[in-house]
């Protein structure tokens, strides 16, 4: 509507220059009457939904207004509902997030307090540092090929690709499958 009303301006308040052809002041004038029209319309129809200018519109011309007007209602609260819905939300997490900061500040509160503990007992043998709680099983080496050859063609070579069916049937039998980057 903005860029509408722009070109209205333009076209009805603008200085008519007079180097212009007469085939495009005649196609600006054109656009200007089309603008007009449509600028005319358009407050028509706004001062109708104001409910103000009711009087000359027929039957159907209301009962269309009606449906614009409840379809437009439906979407307000349709829009509100789901703002009601988020604000109750974020309620929830902000709540959600006060409780696990309260509970990060205790864990860290007592992890100094059994630190300091610790310390003072003079037990001195307590590991630096976050301990994995996985057994060693969990983490398998990894067998690779100190010989690989970047650029070569493993179907040229018997060498490699026997290398390379081993390397992928050892994968099978460690995990049961074959990685992705195998395939």
């Amino acid at each position: 509507m903005l860029k509408t009303l722009d070109r209205y301006q333009k076209c009805s308040y603008g200085a008519v220059e007079v180097n212009k052809p007469a085939k495009e002041l005649e196609s600006s004038y054109r656009e200007y009457l089309k603008l007009k029209a449509r600028f005319e319309s358009l407050q028509r129809t706004q001062r109708n939904l104001l409910g103000e200018d009711l009087g000359p519109l027929g039957t159907k011309d209301l009962e269309q207004l009606e449906r614009q007007l409840d379809s437009s209602l439906k979407q307000t609260q349709f829009m509100l509902d789901q703002l009601a819905d988020l604000q109750n939300k974020e309620h929830m997490l902000v709540e959600a997030n006060r409780s696990l900061t309260m509970k990060l500040e205790e864990l860290n509160i007592n992890t100094r307090n059994q630190y300091r503990q610790t310390w003072e007992a003079g037990d001195q043998s307590m590991a630096y540092g976050n301990q994995n709680a996985h057994s060693q099983s969990f983490f398998q080496p990894l067998d690779c090929n100190p010989t690989l050859q970047i650029g070569t063609d493993y179907r040229y070579s018997p060498v490699a690709s026997d290398q390379l069916t081993a390397a992928t049937t050892q994968a099978q039998q460690v995990n049961g499958f074959i990685p992705g980057w195998m395939l």
